[in-house]
């Protein structure tokens, strides 16, 4: 009889990715999409990590960030960043040390596109450690 897939289990098949909640400080935010995560590969350097998310209304919570940068009063804090299933519950974390905001970019204004409007924030952090 023909091996039809049905008998192997959930773990062995890669993990969808629905989405990200990331947490520093008083803020949680959920985004799309997460880049950058891994061990780095170079002992004085480490890559920045970059976040992605559509624009809501009201939701200043990255600008905030940022604008904090400009006037020298962020502080450095651990950020956990965690991929969330269809349930929206914690598949697996990521804790960064020490990180702090570095750019921030805003939605492309195109009115000829019915895209959603996305912002990227950047982050520098002094390791990632993953939380299993």
């Amino acid at each position: 009889m023909a091996d039809d897939g049905s008998a192997q289990s959930a773990a062995t098949w890669p993990m969808a990715k629905f989405s990200f909640r990331v947490k520093w400080e008083d803020n949680e935010l959920i985004f799309q999409e997460v880049t950058g995560l891994g061990p780095g590969t170079q002992v004085a350097e480490v890559g920045n990590i970059t976040l992605k998310k559509g624009i809501c209304k009201g939701d200043a919570a990255l600008w905030d960030s940022i604008n904090q940068v400009k006037m020298n009063t962020i502080r450095r804090s651990t950020v956990l960043i965690s991929l969330l299933d269809e349930t929206n519950a914690v598949v697996m974390s990521w804790s960064l040390l020490n990180a702090f905001p570095t750019k921030m970019t805003g939605a492309d204004m195109k009115p000829d596109t019915n895209e959603a409007a996305i912002e990227v924030m950047e982050l520098a952090h002094d390791g990632v450690t993953l939380i299993k």
